[in-house]
């Protein structure tokens, strides 16, 4: 079962998430193989604001204990943590993106769905390094959208999803994380 993991960095928690860096660092190395995306978003002047980790595991209690045995959330770095159900739409990992690791802006696109399902068939761009709808536990409830996107702007990334059926469309400076 593959699952959508955003971390929300608590206001003034950077120092201590600089602190921890190496013992999360350390914590995700125990889930290398099961990773399929994950890497820091961060303000225009980066700051850290979080950190996204999509992962593939036996069942919701592996993805809670996951999430909230990070070394971070028990230090108290986050203030949030959202865990949704996800469907891997394109079938890879990040690090399979033909764009590379490096070159452009890269961005979280994070649509908290209301209603009916949408945007559930991949966007023919060729810049989406990730993408998949977020759902329920039991995977049958549609919740959202997330992707991983390279694009020149913003603006750019968040046309990626149909505005109008979107409660709320976030959009994140991100970037490949990890040490692959």
């Amino acid at each position: 079962m593959e699952f959508f993991c955003y971390h929300r960095d608590r206001p003034g928690s950077a120092a201590l998430r600089d602190e921890l860096v190496e013992e999360h660092w350390s914590y995700m190395d125990g889930y290398a193989a099961e990773l399929i995306a994950r890497g820091p978003t961060f303000t225009s002047d980066d700051t850290p604001t979080g950190s996204v980790h999509i992962v593939d595991l036996p069942d919701p209690a592996a993805a809670r204990a996951f999430a909230f045995d990070e070394p971070g959330y028990q230090a108290g770095v986050y203030r949030d943590v959202l865990l949704c159900r996800w469907r891997n739409a394109l079938g890879r990992t990040m690090w399979e993106f033909p764009g590379g690791r490096t070159g452009g802006n890269r961005y979280l696109v994070l649509g908290l769905g209301t209603g009916q399902a949408a945007d559930l068939a991949v966007p023919p761009d060729p810049d989406v390094i990730a993408y998949g709808p977020l759902l329920s536990d039991d995977g049958t409830g549609w919740l959202g959208t997330a992707a991983l996107v390279r694009a020149t702007d913003p603006d750019t990334a968040r046309a990626i999803l149909t505005s109008d059926r979107y409660a709320d469309i976030e959009v994140h400076n991100w970037e490949f994380g990890g040490r692959r």
